[in-house]
């Protein structure tokens, strides 16, 4: 530690050493000098200012060669006039992992025209690489690098390692690179380059080491046969690369680990004539055909990714065991078929992913009896096994045999278990309670089953280990298990689609971490939990289609928020009744939102990229199972219900919100224009209420609105014309016998406003109001008159300023046609 603060000081505060002398020769003493101005009582020499931590000296003229000060907690603004710059014989400088505050790099690293080393990865410098350090062997990883690839760097002939990875370089790497023929190392990984990789790459046959992952490159790797014979480590995934694998990949001598996935290869795996590979990744691409026979037979191969191509043919499982090194194998999403006779000597096998491939019937032997000690993880869901005996894994933490056609009992897995997922199978009987032994169960699946019983009381004593419990789509009947204890770990907790009935448990409030809660589709016979709003992570809440009722009146005086973490609220197909809760709608802060929303598009309940949150719902008129719940997705359902009054306007301030379904309740009054600002809507069902007025022109500028439905109501006037609701067709709109548009097939006319001295019957004025005009062709045009009146009162009934108006008009012909009788009759005296 002395020395890591003398050397932090030396380098931030070079006033504190005015007499370092910038002679080379003097430079292990004038650091024994700085030292020594310093409490520090230890015996100062040569030999021991050498034998610091991080100092490397040349003994026969104590010039200091290497500082490494990596690893040393060093913050804050990097100087340019660091007494660092007066050591002009360093060789080699490790500044890796500080935190130098973005401050650009200093030019006066040129200075060390004796360095060949120089390591400043993720150290937080900023900007462009100056052009004084082109002649060091750089190493810049991590340091927020940008713009255009440093040409100057293309000068150095020498140069053996090159590190510019984790930095924000963009544009084409250029042709230059060949330049550099004495690189051994070169590392450009996470950046933004784009375009091919240069023909000029294959100059470099002294690479041991290259890597440009995670960047934007496309276009196919140059190849030749006799490239890079030295190549040991190649690293090119998470690319756009496309084309097929180079034919140096299979001959390369030295190779040791290749990484190609996430990238666009097709065509065959040709057979490796290199028998010194470790590593193969090439999952996420479009290779197909069989696996070589080579493969087989690379004895110091410990890890091979395939997933997540087109391979096919039938492997002999067997043939694995001549690996006695393998420990990570992962061949899902294929259309493999395997096949073994004899028994597997994998013992050292890790983790064994066949998911998505072809496997049928029982589960054999040979994988029951692969790392049957070693074993941690094992993933064959969605294929089709029939039948499993017993789990003989005994340090399984992973089992996931999920989506196949496995029937019978469920056997109980070792005690070590994390994860353990069983859904969509034809499991029966019930469960029994010793899978309450696995005390470190963190993700629990048997959904989509035929088991039935009660839900055993112990999953409650598991809930200080247990996150995700999915029991969804069986026969469970019974109650709720009330024994949920306090420090539940719980955040995903789904009952969905079984026939439990009684009330809720209060108990369930000791889950805390609760985000996804989902009892939907049972016999639950109770109040709405109100309690429930207190807890503070909750974001989804199902209670659809059990035999709930009462009103969601609060009647409370608290003033804490309710559900303000509440992305989606499902109470559909119940009994509730009473208003609608304006007290919970104000609390949705979740789904108010005055700050910019954010472009990036995540899922709920992501467990380490394995597990997410999955949910039934209506969305836009039809029910989907949704795999993964989207995080932007905001959700209101109260449909099905004995809801009544009005729709309140304060659903207006739920700016975030997706989807409303208020339909098939006893709601009154008229649309609330506020649903105008509903500006992410995109789907609104207000049907089979009790609505009336019309249908404000404000929803017709909702930009995303692609499903509206307001069939059986009491609407009348003229439907909003343009943007999204030319789209919609007469099924949004039947059983309003009021309305009229082109949407419904019946045109609009258009009557002008009744005059403002026209009086009621009882002399007072009309306090009529319209949403729909109908042209009035003259007050004194008799018959045509009556005609356009008779269309308006057949399609809306009979304002009755209108029929005051008729009325009048049929007086005024009874006493002309009076006046004329009179006339003609005198005459005829006459």
């Amino acid at each position: 530690m002395a020395s890591y603060l003398f050397l932090s000081l030396f380098l931030f505060f070079p006033h504190l050493y005015a007499s370092f002398s910038s002679s080379g020769s003097h430079s292990c003493s004038s650091l024994i000098q700085f030292k020594n101005s310093f409490s520090i009582t230890e015996y100062a020499s040569y030999h021991y200012c050498c034998s610091w931590d991080g100092v490397t000296c040349d003994h026969l003229n104590a010039h200091v060669i290497a500082l490494d000060l990596s690893c040393s907690w060093l913050y804050g603004n990097f100087p340019s006039n660091s007494t660092l710059f007066l050591l002009p014989h360093l060789q080699k400088l490790n500044l890796a992992y500080n935190h130098f505050n973005r401050s650009k790099m200093p030019s006066e690293f040129g200075r060390f025209t004796s360095l060949l080393y120089l390591d400043l990865s993720s150290t937080g410098f900023a900007g462009e690489v100056p052009s004084q350090v082109s002649h060091l062997s750089l190493s810049l990883s991590g340091c927020d690098l940008q713009g255009k690839f440093p040409k100057n760097i293309f000068d150095l002939p020498n140069l053996n390692l090159l590190n510019f990875g984790d930095n924000q370089l963009s544009g084409q790497i250029p042709r230059l690179l060949g330049n550099l023929l004495q690189l051994t190392s070169l590392d450009l990984s996470l950046n933004q380059l784009s375009g091919q990789i240069p023909l000029s790459i294959l100059n470099l046959t002294q690479l041991e080491f290259l890597a440009i992952s995670e960047n934007l490159l496309e276009g196919s790797i140059p190849d030749e046969v006799t490239a890079f014979p030295n190549l040991k480590f190649l690293y090119l995934d998470n690319n756009l690369v496309n084309g097929t694998l180079p034919s140096w990949l299979y001959t390369a001598p030295s190779l040791d680990s290749i990484g190609l996935s996430q990238n666009q290869f097709s065509g065959h795996i040709k057979e490796f004539q290199s028998k010194s590979l470790e590593w193969i990744a090439l999952e996420n691409n479009k290779l197909q055909g069989p696996l070589p026979s080579s493969i087989f037979q690379l004895l110091n191969l410990t890890r091979l990714f395939l997933s997540s191509n087109n391979l096919s043919g039938v492997i002999e499982f067997r043939m694995f065991s001549n690996l006695p090194n393998l420990d990570l194998l992962d061949l899902s999403y294929n259309s493999l078929s395997l096949t073994s006779n004899t028994t597997s000597r994998l013992k050292r096998l890790e983790m064994l992913d066949l998911s998505c491939n072809k496997l049928q019937g029982k589960i054999p032997q040979w994988m029951q009896e692969v790392g049957n000690v070693s074993l941690t993880f094992l993933n064959v869901s969605h294929n089709s096994l029939t039948e499993v005996e017993h789990f003989p894994w005994n340090n399984i933490a992973v089992l996931d045999l999920s989506s196949n056609l496995i029937r019978g009992n469920l056997p109980i897995p070792a005690s070590k278990i994390n994860v353990f997922l069983i859904s969509n199978n034809s499991f029966n009987g019930e469960v029994s309670s010793l899978i309450c032994n696995a005390s470190d169960l963190e993700i629990l699946d048997l959904s989509h089953n035929n088991l039935s019983g009660t839900i055993p009381q112990c999953f409650g004593n598991l809930s200080n280990s247990l996150e995700f419990l999915n029991l969804k789509k069986n026969k469970f009947y019974g109650t709720i298990p009330p024994t949920f204890a306090e420090g539940c770990q719980l955040s995903n907790f789904n009952l969905n689609g079984n026939l439990l009935e009684g009330p809720l448990t209060p108990s369930i409030l000791n889950c805390n971490d609760l985000e996804v809660l989902d009892l939907g589709n049972n016999k639950i016979n109770d109040t709405f939990p109100h309690w429930l709003g207190s807890l503070p992570q909750l974001q989804v809440l199902v209670l659809k289609s059990n035999h709930m009722h009462g009103s969601l009146r609060v009647n409370s005086s608290k003033s804490s928020p309710f559900f303000s973490k509440i992305q989606i609220f499902d109470l559909s197909s119940n009994y509730f009744s009473g208003p609608l809760p304006v007290r919970y709608i104000n609390s949705f802060k979740a789904i108010i939102n005055l700050e910019k929303i954010g472009s990036t598009v995540s899922y709920m309940g992501v467990n380490d990229g394995f597990y997410t949150y999955s949910i039934g719902i209506v969305i836009k008129g039809q029910y989907m199972e949704l795999v993964k719940i989207f995080t932007v997705w905001m959700i209101i359902d109260l449909s099905n219900n004995q809801f009544e009054g009005g729709i309140p306007e304060v659903f207006g301030k739920l700016n975030l919100l997706k989807g409303l379904n208020l339909s098939h309740n006893n709601l009154n009054g008229g649309i609330p224009t506020s649903i105008g600002n509903l500006t992410s809507l995109e789907w609104l069902d207000l049907s089979s209420n009790r609505l009336s007025g019309t249908i404000p022109n404000r929803l017709a500028d909702l930009p995303f609105l692609s499903s509206f439905n307001v069939s059986e109501n009491q609407l009348h006037g003229q439907i909003p014309q343009g943007k999204q609701f030319n789209t919609f067709g007469n099924d949004s709109y039947e059983g309003n016998k009021g309305l009229c548009g082109f949407t419904v097939s019946k045109g609009c006319n258009i009557i002008e406003p009744a005059p403002p001295n026209v009086l009621e019957k009882d002399g007072s004025k009309s306090n009529i109001t319209f949403g729909w005009k109908v042209v009035l062709i003259g007050y004194g045009c008799g018959v045509v008159f009556g005609m356009s009146v008779g269309y308006v009162v057949f399609q809306t009934g009979k304002p009755k300023w209108l029929v005051n108006l008729v009325e009048i008009q049929h007086e005024k012909k009874r006493r002309r046609k009076s006046k004329d009788g009179s006339r003609r009759n005198g005459r005829r005296r006459i």
